[in-house]
């Protein structure tokens, strides 16, 4: 393995920890920084290319279980949180959350990866999920009653659940789709991102091993080096940024970010389409 493929493995290594749990969309910057540009298909070919996305896409969950481990042990009763009030937060919470986008990546899983996964489909949802953004910042509780996550109700849960469905159309972002949903529904956004980020670790750790177990015949020794660059990386850049950006949500919530969408949708488009 070159030097040179080690650091192509690297700089997705970076783009996939800094965007997967910021909402922004890893999937839109993914196209520019590899489908775009460092083409890991070219040299590792397609099974092994995406097998490669799914490894470095494990570092990511691993910084979410580094960053709340105490929670995650909580929720299985291996820790008992200190705190003021009792914890109410628990594992079926995270359950009842995951169900509606489990039901529905289940069902629709084959027709997501035939027809979504375009550059244009991604290009609508980076410009609709920002608008859903904004539209929590404007309309959602000027007074949040939730600010905690022992203040999370299995109904909640369920209704913050339902709205990362959104997150099945590439580009709308699953961190930006749940923390807007929480907005509107009255967790304030600091509240919405932990729940958020704690709920991601199971879908994404269940999709991962579904995906792994699919391209499991496309892992090559050959290309190990390269697989631990980017998952060491994207562990790293993902605990940055979830650390970074839990400090800056309550500050600046999610307009900024939805800015942001917009322009990287109008980079994109120049890039592809002129």
């Amino acid at each position: 393995m070159e030097i040179i493929e080690i650091l192509k493995a690297l700089v997705l290594g970076i783009v996939e920890g800094l965007t997967e749990f910021a909402p922004i969309s890893s999937t839109g910057h993914m196209i520019i920084f590899d489908d775009l540009w460092l083409n890991t298909e070219g040299f590792l070919g397609a099974p092994s290319a995406n097998t490669f996305k799914i490894v470095i896409q494990l570092g990511s969950i691993l910084a979410v279980v580094f960053v709340f481990w105490k929670r995650m042990l909580s929720l299985v009763g291996l820790y008992k949180i200190e705190q003021d009030t009792p914890a109410k937060f628990n594992i079926l919470h995270v359950v009842i959350g995951i169900i509606p986008a489990g039901v529905f990546g289940l069902l629709f899983e084959d027709f997501i990866d035939e027809n979504l996964f375009s550059i244009e489909t991604v290009l609508v949802g980076l410009v609709v999920g920002a608008f859903f953004m904004i539209i929590a910042d404007k309309f959602g509780p000027k007074k949040p009653s939730i600010n905690s996550l022992d203040e999370i109700s299995y109904l909640k849960a369920l209704s913050v659940g339902a709205v990362q469905c959104f997150s099945l159309w590439p580009g709308f972002s699953r961190s930006g789709s749940t923390i807007s949903g929480g907005v509107l529904l009255g967790l304030d956004h600091r509240t919405a991102a932990d729940f958020t980020f704690i709920m991601a670790v199971p879908i994404m750790l269940g999709a991962s091993i579904v995906s792994l177990v699919k391209n499991w015949e496309a892992i090559s020794f050959d290309h190990l080096s390269f697989y631990a660059a980017g998952f060491v990386t994207a562990f790293i850049f993902a605990l940055i940024s979830i650390k970074f950006f839990l400090k800056l949500i309550s500050r600046i919530k999610l307009v900024p970010f939805a800015i942001y969408r917009i322009v990287l949708a109008s980079v994109l488009a120049f890039i592809v389409f002129l």
